[in-house]
């Protein structure tokens, strides 16, 4: 897959439309038929995206993401996709659905298809809808394809709903919407290393600043490392309130029979399921008893 971003020409293609933050199961429908067309007519697929949610050229701020960049092109990549636009939002917000289709996406990419979710919203005042692209297909000699909602247990999948979700600890729900655990990664540092002493050595990572952050708490994971192996984990995502006061927030992660320096080392961690909140104990003995209570809990 190559990623593109500086526009260029690239006729006869088969598009797909969005933000696609997170790239779950709704957008990974919208991506595949896109893919799943060009196939059908020989030609290539390709993403139009944006670096950087419409957000941060609104608000002036940035959202908390789903995934990093790195890992929303990875996991496009793994759809089939030939190519991917990345267009800056500040070029193209201020003009009408009329322009960006003509201009942008006509222009340039001469599409034989455009695929995009059912709500897509795109031009100044999101005034352009599937309504819109949909009434031009004949004029611009393009197939246009409106992907229906894609739901799960009655509740509709989407990138709200997922940071929702996150948010409020149901991880095992954005998991059901994502088509693959909720995740970060991170390179594993020094830290306190208390949990050696009480003998539950962990991996410690600084959790992400750009990603959605789940509450403070126990959970059930998965850690892969940088070798491809992966090991079933009890991570602690918080402050440590019982051993330290610097209020400090971390990742650490106490991989099950496992043994080895970790220090260094990329690894993702990957959220199952909360066990509980993250408290303060009285001593460590308190704390250390409740860890193994914890371990129990993952059988």
């Amino acid at each position: 897959m190559e990623i593109i971003r500086e526009v260029r020409q690239i006729p006869n293609l088969s598009l797909a439309l969005g933000f696609f933050d997170g790239v779950h199961l709704g957008h990974q429908a919208v991506i595949s038929c896109a893919v799943e067309f060009a196939r059908e007519v020989n030609c290539k697929s390709a993403v139009v995206t944006f670096k950087e949610h419409p957000y941060c050229f609104f608000k002036g701020e940035s959202p908390k993401y789903i995934l990093t960049l790195e890992d929303k092109y990875k996991y496009i990549e793994e759809l089939g996709v030939d190519y991917i636009f990345e267009l800056d939002f500040s070029k193209v917000c201020h003009m009408t659905p009329q322009q960006y289709l003509e201009d942008v996406l006509v222009k340039y990419f001469y599409p034989k298809g455009i695929s995009t979710g059912f709500n897509h919203r795109f031009g100044v005042d999101k005034s352009g809808d599937v309504k819109f692209l949909s009434d031009n297909q004949d004029k611009f000699d393009y197939l246009y394809f409106a992907t229906p909602p894609q739901s799960i247990f009655g509740d509709v999948i989407s990138s709200t709903a997922i940071r929702q979700f996150v948010k409020s600890g149901v991880v095992d729900m954005a998991t059901s919407m994502l088509g693959r655990k909720f995740s970060v990664c991170g390179t594993v540092i020094k830290g306190r290393e208390l949990g050696r002493t009480i003998g539950y050595p962990t991996a410690n990572v600084i959790y992400p600043l750009d990603i959605i952050e789940p509450p403070y708490g126990v959970y059930d994971a998965e850690v892969e490392l940088d070798d491809g192996s992966h090991h079933r984990a009890l991570v602690n995502f918080g402050v440590s309130p019982t051993v330290s006061n610097d209020g400090i927030c971390i990742l650490e992660a106490y991989l099950l029979n496992f043994s080895g320096d970790l220090y260094d080392k990329d690894v993702r961690i990957s959220f199952s399921r909360m066990l509980r909140p993250e408290i303060k104990f009285e001593n460590l003995d308190a704390l250390k008893t409740q860890i193994e209570l914890d371990i129990q809990s993952l059988y």
